[in-house]
């Protein structure tokens, strides 16, 4: 493709995100899975040129209604080159050329608008600090309240891409093993400094036709997501339930750290993404994994296995703040509930979640979320209604599970890209008391018969 017609991609691709409800790392594939005649490199070339733009946006928005122009894919595209990549504005005019595969030329509003930003960079001492920081409306509120004078620093290290972090399976490797392994395809990776069976991989290798990742010797995930499998600490033979299971990353480090014995329940309210999982599973080698899908949190399953697991996990749904070095546009488009729907879900979720737990067990409560109100304050609310649950610092459990450096000094596990290199992520593990209460709470919202 030329510089012209890789532009073009970037503005129907910019396009269908904007007319597609659902992440863009979806929309993406999709796109380039309907045009095979486009080569890897210019797959990358546009798909990187996205991503700036969607982690850009605050700020090209901000000089495109300085300018009074509509943010537009084209708009954003011609910002994106001349203040993101420094193109000079006649440049831009030529990739602008109307030929064949290019773009149609620029009309007079945007000539207009290029000849105004030409010679700019994209930041400005008028742009306000929300705007200079990719901080939408709607989170500055609550990431104020959670980062306190920590704000800048904190949002400005969600602005770059994450790294491309794997977890090797003790199953089958070491992680001097799966390093060689990885070492021989060409890849180069590093162990990560906190997860003591992470690799931090250079660049961005393909890594679909390695054997390394096709026989299950690693598998993707961020070394923050593994940390809070350490933090739930299962045991080899434990009765371990992942109550938001989802995609199965976090299942299957849990099932790896009970070295393939015990047995993990795998549930999930979305049955196509627990099938789905279903193969991560297999090429892993574990078979100690039992999907079960779920009608709602308060599925009847629950009540029935009242008291039964040694270890339970609820990953909850969260707004994903931590996450947005890798979904920068989770940022602008709300896509699913938000935080005013999420909170008392995720109480009701934690709520019926610990049911499960047997008088001694642990409950791992987690999200990818920075904000206080996803975070302690569930489980401080959890904890006040629950009185026969206490917190278990997991400065503790690093000891017990010898895990190395305990990355936090608090009680909750509270991870983030500035201060540890890894998407944000939060946990508190709880401890049910070991002798049996006398009354549980009523569950607010319980179904008829399970009072």
């Amino acid at each position: 493709m030329t510089p012209a017609a890789r532009l073009q991609a970037v503005i129907d691709l910019l396009t269908e995100i904007d007319a597609t409800p659902r992440p863009a790392d979806a929309v993406m594939s999709a796109f380039f899975r309907a045009r095979r005649y486009i080569g890897s490199k210019d797959r990358n070339a546009v798909a990187e040129t996205v991503y700036a733009i969607l982690r850009r946006h605050a700020r090209l928005a901000w000089w495109l209604e300085r300018e009074s122009h509509e943010a537009s894919p084209r708009a954003l595209t011609i910002a994106n080159a001349i203040l993101g990549e420094g193109k000079p504005a006649a440049v831009v005019l030529e990739l602008f050329s109307g030929g064949k595969f290019a773009p149609d030329t620029l009309n007079p509003g945007e000539l207009k608008l290029a000849r105004a930003l030409d010679t700019h960079t994209l930041d400005h001492p008028a742009m306000p600090e929300t705007a200079r920081v990719e901080c939408p409306e709607w989170a500055e509120g609550p990431m104020r309240g959670a980062l306190g004078n920590r704000f800048a620093p904190e949002m400005e290290a969600l602005l770059g891409a994450a790294p491309l972090d794997l977890r090797v399976n003790p199953i089958k490797a070491t992680r001097e093993q799966a390093q060689a392994a990885l070492a021989k395809a060409g890849i180069t990776a590093e162990p990560t400094r906190w997860s003591p069976f992470g690799l931090r991989v250079k660049g961005r290798p393909p890594l679909a036709g390695v054997d390394a990742f096709k026989n299950g010797l690693v598998e993707i995930q961020d070394e923050g997501s593994q940390l809070v499998a350490v933090a739930t600490a299962p045991k080899p033979g434990h009765q371990v339930v992942d109550f938001c299971a989802g995609a199965g990353g976090k299942t299957l480090a849990l099932a790896a750290l009970m070295n393939n014995k015990g047995r993990v329940v795998a549930c999930d309210v979305l049955e196509k993404r627990l099938k789905r999982a279903g193969e991560r599973f297999r090429r892993a080698g574990l078979h100690n994994i039992e999907p079960h899908p779920l009608t709602s949190e308060r599925d009847p399953w629950v009540k029935r296995h009242k008291r039964k697991f040694d270890r339970v996990l609820v990953d909850a749904p969260c707004t994903g703040t931590g996450t947005w070095r890798r979904n920068p546009d989770s940022r602008w488009r709300q896509l699913g509930p938000g935080l005013e729907q999420l909170t008392p879900l995720q109480a009701s979720i934690l709520d019926s979640a610990a049911r499960l737990v047997k008088p001694g067990g642990r409950l791992v409560y987690a999200t990818c979320s920075m904000l206080p109100e996803e975070n302690e304050r569930q489980v401080e609310a959890f904890l006040e209604t629950h009185p026969d649950f206490t917190v278990k610092p997991v400065a503790e459990v690093w000891a017990e599970e010898n895990a190395g450096p305990c990355p936090v000094d608090g009680p909750y596990l509270r991870l983030s890209p500035a201060q540890h290199d890894t998407d944000g992520f939060f946990a508190a593990v709880m401890v049910r008391k070991a002798e049996e209460a006398a009354e549980e709470p009523a569950e607010a919202g319980a179904e008829p018969g399970e009072m």
